[in-house]
């Protein structure tokens, strides 16, 4: 009787540690998830500043570029990147990184989008830090005259949703409650980002109506590093299709490269479970090929609002994550796979991240939680990033953005 008293006692004892851990590893997540959402002091005190010099400082509001070399903004014998962020040090970074890695930076343009609060602040940082002889257009979403109500009045439609504002800025306390398991809460906290309701997110899919005159682009995230040149992709052969991408089906880890429809959508739901196959394999944003020429022959965009509209008719249960989704939806047949090493996802999402791989790939993501601007960022993958980064300019050092002492 005492032997079975002192292993029920044992038991309990284990199970109340079990508990412990899970509820030790739920906080991990909420406490990564509050962080990766939240503005760091020193970004914040960034953007702050140079929209201050964009009031004060003519310089700051020189025209980007400059009025003799306008013609090459839409000249498809240049590359053309697109990139749209409120983020000013993350995009300064894709942009310097991309044209560094360039073995022809003159043939390099970028278009820069922002939104209207953040416009003077970015269109101050690349007015005063030349990228040169590469060539930065910056714009506000307020300028691109196509972007109407009219034209996206889906967006519209799920930021008045009350279930869409519930769901990203409800309580996160629910959330939390749904599961015990620290990597499904992972993905639906991720799946509660603001930004996947903010217009700059959705914007890729009007790039064939916001650059008319452009027949091939490659839409960059910021969350992102180039460490090769880019330029053989505008030799690849999309052999029709419209995009070109990493698909992430052929791999074995669970957090990025094993992904196939099933992972996204909910198959239980009969209008998915009679429209999709739950094999089909999936493909990353974050460093696409988009042939615009291809695209405006196509209904994309009409198939995109359509399947927000039918989320939004059953209650977002449809799927779990942001925009990917429907965006795997409307690009169904018109996607190219292009060889994984031009884009490396996952260096948000675990520590245990093989260096030599990321050493060698092309384009690097960042699309975890731990961002590598953030205080939670991975110490071993962040330098990547911070090398890129200009410690000693005096709006970076005035904001106190620090030099990581492993980069000194």
């Amino acid at each position: 009787a005492r032997v079975s008293a002192v292993l029920s006692c044992a038991s309990l004892q284990m199970k109340n540690m079990d508990k412990e851990v899970k509820r030790s590893r739920l906080a991990e997540q909420l406490y990564k998830h509050y962080a990766s959402t939240a503005i760091p002091k020193g970004i914040h005190c960034l953007s702050l500043r140079l929209t201050d010099e964009y009031s004060s400082n003519a310089h700051a509001r020189k025209q980007l570029p400059p009025p003799e070399l306008l013609p090459l903004l839409s000249d498809n014998s240049f590359q053309h990147y697109i990139l749209a962020s409120d983020n000013i040090l993350a995009a300064s970074v894709v942009v310097s990184s991309t044209v560094r890695s360039s073995s022809v930076p003159e043939k390099v343009v970028f278009h820069v989008i922002t939104d209207k609060k953040t416009y003077p602040g970015m269109h101050s940082w690349f007015a005063l830090n030349s990228v040169s002889p590469a060539i930065v257009e910056v714009k506000g979403v307020h300028q691109f005259d196509w972007l109407t109500r009219e034209n996206v009045p889906v967006l519209e439609a799920i930021e008045n949703h009350r279930g869409v504002r519930n769901h990203y800025h409800g309580d996160h306390g629910t959330v939390s409650s749904a599961s015990d398991n620290p990597r499904v809460l992972a993905s639906k906290l991720q799946a509660r980002s603001p930004k996947y309701i903010s217009l700059l997110n959705h914007l890729r899919i009007y790039l064939p109506e916001l650059f008319p005159s452009l027949n091939k682009v490659v839409f960059l995230d910021d969350d992102i590093v180039v460490q090769r040149d880019l330029s053989p992709l505008w030799e690849i052969d999309l052999e029709g299709k419209v995009n070109g991408a990493v698909e992430t089906c052929r791999g074995e880890d669970n957090w990025v490269m094993s992904k196939r429809f099933r992972t996204y959508f909910n198959f239980s739901h009969p209008v998915i479970d009679r429209s999709l196959d739950p094999d089909e394999c999936a493909w990353a944003y974050g460093m696409n090929i988009f042939d615009l020429e291809a695209w405006r022959k196509t209904n994309i965009r009409d198939t995109y609002h359509f399947w927000l509209k039918e989320n939004l008719k059953a209650g977002l249960t449809l799927w779990k994550f942001g925009t990917l989704p429907p965006a795997l939806i409307a690009f169904r047949g018109h996607v190219h796979g292009i060889d994984p090493s031009w884009h490396m996802l996952g260096l948000g999402y675990q520590e245990s991240t093989d260096i030599e791989s990321v050493k060698k790939a092309a384009v690097i993501h960042y699309n975890g939680q731990c961002k590598p601007w953030l205080d939670i960022a991975f110490k071993n993958l962040q330098p990547f990033w911070t090398k890129h980064v200009n410690y000693s300019n005096d709006f970076i050092r005035n904001c106190h953005i620090l030099e990581p002492l492993y980069d000194r």
